[in-house]
């Protein structure tokens, strides 16, 4: 092969691997730390995705909304692919799903010193409940009797949790763990914070199925789900989470 079939064959792989790039509108929620933080374009999920599509040349162009119109944009075609469906089947919309970027678990956490037991709906009966907005849509079979009681408050400054629980103003705390240690981190690291051992209850199986993010493009998806094996076979994937959390 002479010099100039080479160098030929070098530049069209250039020109192709930049013809296949593409900026990635992708809708966020925009109040979720420390999974997204609009104002800086930062967070955990924000940094997944963006590393896992800049793996094969793709520029991640955030942008936030409100939870519930995360779907809505998607749908209407304003973004290109979004962080969640929120509970809607998009594949019959022709949409294709990624692999799970990051993980919601959702616990219910107390005080240690309380020693409380709460393995079914039941054991929260008499307690009073704080959680994060939509909750009780969520998990109406261990919910509603709370509510109907008056013992239950939704609450969207998730920072509130960590500190009402610690006061026992709340008995329960309904949140996703990485979400509350996360608040408790930068209350301590802010305001001197100095909390109480809690005790972390799982109620529901995690199903990593049932958080993925959904993109139009299947080769961008494909790109993206390769970007992600990467980060987490580099170790990288675990050193967001770390950034933030630690």
């Amino acid at each position: 092969m002479n010099i100039i079939k080479f160098l030929i064959l070098i530049l069209s792989g250039i020109a192709s691997t930049t013809l296949s790039a593409a900026e990635v509108r992708v809708a966020f929620g925009e109040k979720i730390p420390p999974f997204c933080f609009p104002a800086t374009d930062s967070g955990i999920e924000v940094e997944v995705i963006g590393e896992a599509l800049a793996y094969r040349g793709h520029v991640l162009k955030p942008e936030y909304y409100p939870f519930a119109r995360i779907p809505v944009a998607f749908l209407a075609h304003n973004v290109d692919a979004a962080m969640t469906d929120l509970g809607r089947d998009m594949e019959s919309e022709g949409a294709f799903y990624g692999n799970p970027a990051v993980f919601y678990d959702n616990v219910f956490i107390t005080l240690k010193e309380r020693n409380l037991t709460i393995e079914k709906p039941e054991d929260l009966q008499g307690l009073s409940v704080i959680a994060f907005h939509g909750a009780a849509k969520r998990y109406p079979d261990w919910l509603t009797d709370v509510q109907a009681s008056n013992l239950y408050h939704e609450q969207n400054n998730q920072a509130l949790q960590a500190l009402t629980l610690d006061r026992q103003h709340y008995d329960v705390v309904l949140s996703d763990r990485n979400i509350f240690n996360y608040f408790t981190l930068h209350l301590k690291r802010e305001r001197g914070f100095d909390p109480k051992p809690v005790e972390e209850h799982h109620f529901v199986e995690l199903n990593p199925m049932d958080y993925r993010p959904v993109f139009w493009d299947e080769h961008i998806r494909d790109d993206f789900n390769a970007g992600l094996k990467h980060l987490k076979e580099t170790g990288r994937y675990q050193e967001i989470y770390d950034k933030y959390l630690k």
